[in-house]
């Protein structure tokens, strides 16, 4: 009999690393093991999944919707085919940060897959200083994200004062069922061992009520061919005046070709920055918010052009 695929769920709200925590643990992929990707995003332009290609790992992209929503269908035909077709060791699914992730393990834990997946640890990756607020906890989509963690990562402690590490570690510790791992990082920085975590036991995983819950947030997403560079200056100050063009702005982030390099462009938590990638397909942005002008939008991307 073959030996299960494990597959891993990364899931946590906008802007707390998922993407940066999975090409860290790529760095580290043991040569004799196969991983495969699953990128779910919530507009319709995959840019994770484009930052994490080039990397000698398959990567498949579901865009458009919460795994366990409206791309929920799709989650087991993708499923299906990846198994046939790659036959992995691990699959790594990252999901969309307005996901309920219990729904997506849901969507696995089905008797068809119950002989080729092995549902191993799952990873939330958490702000601390949302943790330690309140008003998260009373949010179901972000406690539901906490819920399903086996390992619970801080990713942003170098942002955070003593007093809300603090919050944080003392509310992580009481946490019921207590979490296998918690662990802190800079930048999301992942060790390859906490992949090997235990599966914590929890006695459900979907809520009772599954909503379309988008919390009133609407995404654009917006591409450009290839051959299009953009201008460094430019494009630098699109970024910063991005919170007056888009009201309620949690994320933005997008590949461009800047004077020659390709960089992705992340904007998250009122702070931006740009690492060089191996995407070369065309240039691509997408944002959350909850209004904006999608003409203005594109309008002051266009006037971020290089000159010709």
């Amino acid at each position: 009999m073959q030996t299960p695929t494990k597959i891993h769920l990364f899931t946590g709200f906008l802007g707390t690393g998922k993407t940066t925590a999975i090409r860290s643990l790529i760095a580290q992929k043991p040569s004799h093991e196969k991983w495969l990707l699953i990128v779910n995003e919530f507009g319709e332009v995959g840019i994770d999944g484009a930052v994490l290609s080039n990397n000698g790992i398959p990567v498949t992209e579901l865009t458009g919707g919460c795994l366990c929503c409206s791309a929920g269908a799709e989650l087991g035909d993708t499923m299906r085919q990846v198994l046939a077709e790659f036959q992995p060791t691990r699959i790594l699914i990252e999901a969309s940060g307005l996901a309920h992730a219990a729904g997506v393990i849901d969507e696995l834990k089905t008797p068809e897959f119950a002989q080729k997946l092995e549902i191993a640890a799952a990873f939330t990756l958490i702000d601390p200083r949302h943790f330690a607020d309140d008003n998260y906890f009373r949010n179901p989509l972000y406690y539901d994200q906490i819920g399903v963690s086996d390992v619970l990562v801080a990713s942003k402690i170098d942002l955070c004062n003593a007093e809300e590490l603090a919050r944080f570690r003392e509310r992580a510790t009481n946490l019921f069922p207590p979490k296998a791992l918690v662990a802190e990082t800079d930048n999301a920085a992942m060790q390859l061992s906490w992949l090997d975590t235990e599966v914590v036991a929890k006695s459900r995983y979907r809520l009772k009520t599954q909503p379309e819950n988008t919390l009133g947030f609407q995404s654009q997403g917006f591409t450009f061919a290839a051959e299009c560079q953009f201008d460094v200056d430019k494009i630098s100050q699109f970024f910063q005046q991005l919170p007056n063009l888009a009201d309620g702005l949690v994320r933005a982030k997008g590949v461009f070709q800047v004077d020659g390099t390709w960089v992705w462009l992340n904007w998250s938590d009122g702070h931006w920055g740009a690492t060089q990638v191996a995407w070369r397909r065309d240039n691509r942005f997408e944002l959350i918010a909850k209004s904006f002008d999608v003409d203005e939008i594109e309008r002051c991307l266009r006037l971020a052009f290089q000159a010709a």
